[in-house]
């Protein structure tokens, strides 16, 4: 017994010794990781992320200005309009770990989730020990399925259609083709949208070595969980994950280099904010004087898009916008009405006759 114990101590000192060794030599990235840990949990516990007051429909106030719009009224300074594509994130590492998907059943999930979260937490604890500035849960990014996902959406964007199909001019839009309207890709701070912006649209990106993907920190993603957390600090150019690095669908790192916006981008969300003011913040952003593209093609999340949906459609109108997820790299696209009355408010409305499925739907 005496002897299996010093054996044991002899193992472990050494053992503690090397992992305190790696922890200080790491020290700057152990830092911000804690600081992170602190932020996810006090976020956790104290957030209020996706709880609001329900605002008033919207088409109490739009309706009836847009049945005058065609009379002799004057309304051009009164009502505009944007297309909107939302484009959902392919599946993440947290989705991986915690979420069943629709690629395995519910028995596959339940036998394989105890194993899975471990080897979540022992690839976290690599990660830390490594000194990389990563992690499976916070701002997860998106897994090998996801990526698989992504490159699927970039395969049907580059497909040939036939011009007179209403998927085909959406299509264009989406890839900037010469002879389409012009549009502005804008994304989430999350890895995982990023990700999918850079690989869903590379070709468009190949093609446009000018052109920059926004990241807006109102798209940020509605809910507590520290996957909704950005890793990365504020006016910092975002780094392709231990995932995307190894992916050949493109060059993340360069792509996120060299034609990612990192300029508005603040860090995390406040923990005083919530879904209702970033959705809002973005509906200033689409009609302000910065964006004069007529279509904004959106890189984001589901909870965020079905509460887009849930706030911005009329009460009334049963859509499955409401209460089902936009599929992982599925494609929506919506006419934005924005109203501004006497008082200097605007009012913002999705057209609901407008709402068109471009790729994969909602499930």
């Amino acid at each position: 017994m005496t002897t299996s114990l010093s054996e044991m101590v002899s193992f472990v000192r050494p053992a503690l010794i090397l992992l305190c060794a790696m922890l200080l030599f790491n020290l700057p990235t152990l830092i911000y990781k804690i600081g992170l840990f602190l932020r996810g949990t006090m976020y956790l516990l104290f957030c209020n992320d996706k709880s609001w007051k329900k605002p008033q429909d919207p088409s109490i106030v739009v309706n009836p200005i847009l049945q005058q719009e065609n009379e002799s009224i004057d309304y051009e300074n009164v009502i505009e309009r944007k297309t909107i594509y939302f484009v959902r994130h392919g599946e993440s590492t947290w989705n991986d770990t915690f979420n069943k998907g629709s690629h395995r059943s519910q028995a596959i999930f339940v036998i394989g989730f105890i194993p899975g979260l471990i080897k979540s937490l022992l690839f976290e604890l690599y990660i830390i020990l490594s000194g990389k500035m990563d992690s499976w849960f916070y701002d997860s990014p998106t897994s090998t399925l996801g990526l698989n996902q992504v490159e699927d959406l970039s395969k049907f964007l580059t497909k040939n259609f036939d011009d007179s199909d209403a998927v085909a001019q959406h299509v264009a839009v989406l890839m900037a083709k010469p002879d389409a309207p012009p549009s502005k890709l804008v994304s989430s701070s999350l890895r995982r949208a990023v990700s999918t912006v850079a690989g869903g649209f590379k070709d468009r990106l190949k093609r446009r070595p000018q052109e920059k993907v926004l990241v807006l920190p109102s798209l940020q993603e509605v809910s507590r969980n520290p996957d909704t957390l950005s890793i990365t600090p504020s006016q910092t150019q975002i780094q392709a994950s231990w995932i995307d690095k190894k992916s050949k669908i493109c060059d993340f790192q360069s792509t996120f280099m060299n034609q990612i916006d990192m300029s508005l981008h603040t860090g995390n969300k406040p923990i005083g904010t919530n879904g209702l003011k970033r959705m809002r913040n973005f509906c200033n952003f689409v009609f302000s004087s910065s964006v004069k593209e007529q279509h904004v093609v959106v890189g984001g999340h589901s909870i965020w898009f079905r509460s887009f949906f849930q706030t911005f459609l009329p009460h009334k109108e049963d859509h499955p916008g409401k209460k089902k997820k936009v599929v992982n790299c599925g494609i929506v696209a919506f006419t934005l009405i924005k109203v501004l009355r006497e008082s200097g408010q605007p009012t913002y409305m999705i057209d609901p006759k407008s709402v068109e499925v471009v790729y994969g739907g909602f499930h």
